[in-house]
């Protein structure tokens, strides 16, 4: 049984929670059985997982519960839900895993090899054309890894949401954030035929303004790369949309103007469904960031994943992208 020492657990609710109860260690089995038995949604499926008999996983989760002196999770015959404190624990739990992993990597150098549950977010579009279809290779090239992916344009919490990492599309400015730049993305602004001859093509950045542009849900900005640098242009239309892949069908459709990426748009501009528009400015590249919650110590599981990732920005996606981010 590998034991830590729980100094390491920040949340003042749950270290006092942990003083009263469990003194300097922990069960990192017990606290296995509790963020495998969240993630998967029962006892049974986490104890199978870990090898362990149910009955008996049952019975270590319910000594850390007594250890703690709280209840992390409401369990029924049919559901289990964490309670307010089992909330508060779990990205703690994970981050006592995780630096157990770090320990035991650091004891054998040359076991590298990435394994574990690997939480993530991205955006839809870079997560449906770039990163699930290079899981197969990595999922197969590492047995023991398993990997949680989060499809969303909101910016999420990793810390309170337990998430290993965020892949961020975006130009961060300085802050809280542990940031590492991989890429950048190139966009096109480009419409359907119908939508064209119907309302004509705008020939600069001005003539937007008399045009459906499509565009997210509290963000009616667009951003070009102009003569004089930056251009933020507001840009408004009938249609706006939270998710990236609802303006990209909207565009597709005929409902107006969008500013999408070249590895969203790439098959639909080949084959005519739509047409870039050229303007008197290039739409602005942000760039593509793998984003941190600590700045301890990578785990192998991260690492693998982002040498896969750059690898496929690098050369498995649209060759105007990489010529763009800088990455060729």
């Amino acid at each position: 049984m590998f034991l830590l020492q729980l100094s390491e657990v920040k949340s003042r609710l749950v270290q006092k929670r942990l003083n009263q109860g469990m003194g300097a260690t922990v069960d990192t089995k017990a606290l296995a059985i509790f963020v495998h038995a969240t993630s998967m949604g029962s006892i049974s499926a986490a104890s199978r997982r870990l090898g362990l008999a149910p009955v008996v996983a049952a019975r270590r989760l319910s000594a850390l519960e007594r250890d703690i002196g709280a209840r992390l999770l409401q369990r029924t015959t049919r559901s289990l839900s964490l309670t307010a404190e089992g909330v508060a624990f779990l990205p703690y739990a994970r981050e006592i895993l995780d630096r157990e992993a770090e320990a035991m990597t650091l004891l054998d150098p040359h076991d590298m090899g990435a394994s574990g549950l690997l939480r993530l977010t991205a955006p839809a579009a870079l997560g449906r054309e770039v990163i699930v279809p290079l899981l197969p290779g990595l999922l197969d090239a590492h047995p023991q890894l398993r990997v949680e992916l989060h499809l969303t344009e909101r910016i999420v919490d990793l810390v309170a949401e337990g998430l290993d990492l965020a892949i961020r599309i975006a130009d961060l400015k300085d802050g809280d954030l542990i940031a590492r730049r991989i890429g950048a993305v190139r966009r096109v602004v480009c419409a359907s035929p119908t939508y064209l001859s119907r309302r004509g093509q705008p020939a600069d950045l001005g003539e937007l303004a008399d045009h459906d542009c499509l565009a997210l849900v509290g963000n009616p900005h667009w951003i070009f790369d102009g003569p004089q640098g930056i251009e933020r242009v507001r840009v408004s239309g009938r249609f706006t949309c939270d998710s990236i892949d609802g303006l990209h069908a909207a565009c597709r459709a005929g409902a107006g103007i969008a500013m999408l990426s070249t590895w969203s748009a790439a098959s639909d501009l080949a084959s005519g469904a739509l047409i870039e528009v050229p303007l008197n400015a290039r739409p602005h590249a942000p760039a593509i960031s793998a984003v941190y919650p600590t700045r301890r110590m990578v785990t192998p599981r991260v690492r693998t994943f982002l040498s896969a990732l750059s690898d496929a920005l690098t050369s498995g996606v649209d060759p105007r992208m990489q010529k763009q981010s800088g990455l060729t």
